[in-house]
Order: structure tokens, then C-alpha cells, then sequence
């Protein structure tokens, strides 16, 4: 292929980028709300609700994604149907936004809630002790120690995230990925090789782009913090 080509193929798949990036971008909020709630019943103990919590992360882990997208797009409408709710005629994107917060928000629970625990308790007593507020102490200690233990983690959930959305097209939406499998039944399969090495090098290059940010954000956590 000539390097026109080359470009011709990445400027059709990128054309679907923006539709791409908003799912991730989207579906990262709504996890980070759900994972916050969900570390905060675990943490408290919550009753019952924590049990319910261990069950749902349970079986988000226990099950391909795939699976949880067909259920929440298939299976969803109908359950709520029973109950005089019709979300039938809801986007296609609502639904696979639905399907990964709900995916990716029981991941950063587990995630929060281990970076909570890694602060030592004697700095929370600490800072007790020299008369900070809960609050001050939450935001000057816990939150500079927690984020900067979660950031590995977190980097990794993130970039699971961005290949997660590759799913979509599954139940129709035509993002990069759908794209992708447009222009090779336009062309009868021809060129397939090629049109995956684009894609592959776009999802490669925003990933890159998700662990620089990540790291710098680590290394200015390393930094002393102030209380």
C-alpha cells in the first residue's frame, strides 16, 4: 500500500474517534461515581447493602463483558418491562454506556477501596491528635496516599476501559471498531490485514497517551504533601 492509502485508512477509522472517546469518557464518570459509592459501602459495612455490593462485584468479575453488554441491551428492557418501564426506544449508546460504567465501576470499588486500606491508621490518629478535621484529614492525608497507591491499578483499569469499548459494535454502534468492519465488508475483506494494523496502532496510541498522564500524575504525588 502506498502512503496515501495508508492515511486514507486512517483518516476513515479515525472518523468514528470522537464517538469512541466520548464512551470512554462518559462511562469512566458514571464508573468512578459507582465505584466511589460502592468502596464507601464496603468501607462503611454497610448492612445488607454490603452483601449486595460483594455479590455484584462478584459476578461483574465472574463474567465476560460481552455477556454483561448483551444483558444490560437484551435482557434489561425486558426485566423492566414487568414493571411498566419501556426503555426500548433508548440510543444504543445509553446502553453501552450503562454496560461499562456497571463493568468498570465494580473494578474501581475493589481499586478505591484498596488504596483507602493502604493508608496506615496511625496518620489518621495523627493528624486527630494535632487537631485536623475528618475532613482535613481525608483530603491532606488519606486522599494524596490512596490516589498515589491506586494509580497502577487504576492506569491499568483505564486502558482495560478503552479496549472494553471495542465491544460496541456488537450490538450496532459504529465506532472505531465498527468502522473497522464497515470498510472490510465494503471491500470484501480485501485489505483486512492493514485496516486491523491502523486500528491497532490507534488504540495503541491513545493507551500510550493514558499512561503518560497517569505517570505524571504519580510522579507529582511523590511529591511531599502538605497538611
Amino acid at each position: 500500500m502506498s502512503l496515501e492509502q495508508w492515511l486514507n485508512l486512517f483518516n476513515q477509522v479515525l472518523q468514528k474517534l470522537p464517538l469512541t472517546l466520548l464512551m470512554i469518557v462518559l462511562a469512566l464518570i458514571f464508573a468512578v461515581i459507582l465505584g466511589l459509592i460502592l468502596c464507601t459501602i464496603r468501607l462503611k459495612h454497610i448492612k445488607f447493602l454490603s452483601s449486595l455490593v460483594r455479590v455484584y462485584i462478584s459476578f461483574i468479575r465472574s463474567t465476560p463483558l460481552i455477556l454483561q453488554l448483551f444483558l444490560v441491551y437484551f435482557a434489561l428492557p425486558q426485566v423492566l418491562m414487568i414493571i411498566n418501564i419501556d426503555i426500548n426506544h433508548f440510543s444504543r449508546l445509553f446502553f453501552v454506556i450503562l454496560a461499562f460504567s456497571m463493568h468498570t465501576g465494580a473494578y474501581l470499588a475493589e481499586i478505591f477501596r484498596a488504596g483507602y486500606l493502604s493508608v496506615d491508621y496511625d496518620q489518621i490518629e495523627a493528624g486527630l491528635t494535632v487537631g485536623l478535621s475528618p475532613v482535613r484529614i481525608f483530603l491532606s492525608v488519606i486522599v494524596p496516599q490512596a490516589l498515589r497507591n491506586a494509580i497502577p491499578n487504576l492506569t491499568t483499569q483505564i486502558i482495560e476501559l478503552v479496549k472494553d469499548t471495542s465491544l460496541a459494535f456488537t450490538i450496532g454502534i459504529i465506532d472505531m471498531m465498527g468502522q473497522v468492519k464497515l470498510i472490510i465488508g465494503n471491500n470484501y475483506g480485501l485489505g483486512m490485514l492493514e485496516v486491523y494494523i491502523v486500528i491497532s496502532i490507534i488504540y495503541w496510541i491513545i493507551s500510550l497517551i493514558i499512561q503518560g498522564s497517569l505517570a505524571w500524575l504519580n510522579k507529582s504525588t511523590q511529591k511531599p504533601y502538605q497538611v
